[in-house]
């Protein structure tokens, strides 16, 4: 592998715990959202019902988001353990710092992702 130019690890580890544990808050303060419609049509109407599953599918998108960036985070947590952090998983090329520190949890180098995207 190509030698990586400085990087802050412990700075970069730091935010993606907190962001981890962030997202893991999240997820617990809206577990409820998700919880089965009540189809009753006496307590609810037709519209509200509507609304309240409308709701329901945008809590379910955001969760499997917040799924996502959860599995980024750790994968890039394992790869800073593994001292594989800051190199490209496709081509194994430097990241550049300047997009590790808008995204730490890129695990592609520009190219690469601009191939794939």
């Amino acid at each position: 592998m190509p030698e990586q130019p400085e990087i802050d690890l412990a700075a970069i580890e730091a935010r993606l715990r907190a962001r981890r544990d962030e997202l893991l808050r999240l997820a617990e303060e809206y577990e409820e959202a998700s919880a089965p419609v009540e189809l009753d049509q006496a307590r609810i109407g037709r519209l509200s019902r509507m609304d309240e599953l409308q709701d329901q599918a945008m809590a379910a998108e955001v969760a499997r988001r917040r799924e996502t960036e959860l599995a980024r985070i750790e994968a890039a947590l394992e790869r800073i353990q593994e001292g594989e952090y800051g190199y490209c998983v496709a081509c194994g090329e430097p990241i550049a710092p300047r997009r590790l520190e808008l995204d730490p949890a890129t695990p592609l180098c520009i190219r690469c992702a601009e191939r794939s995207g």
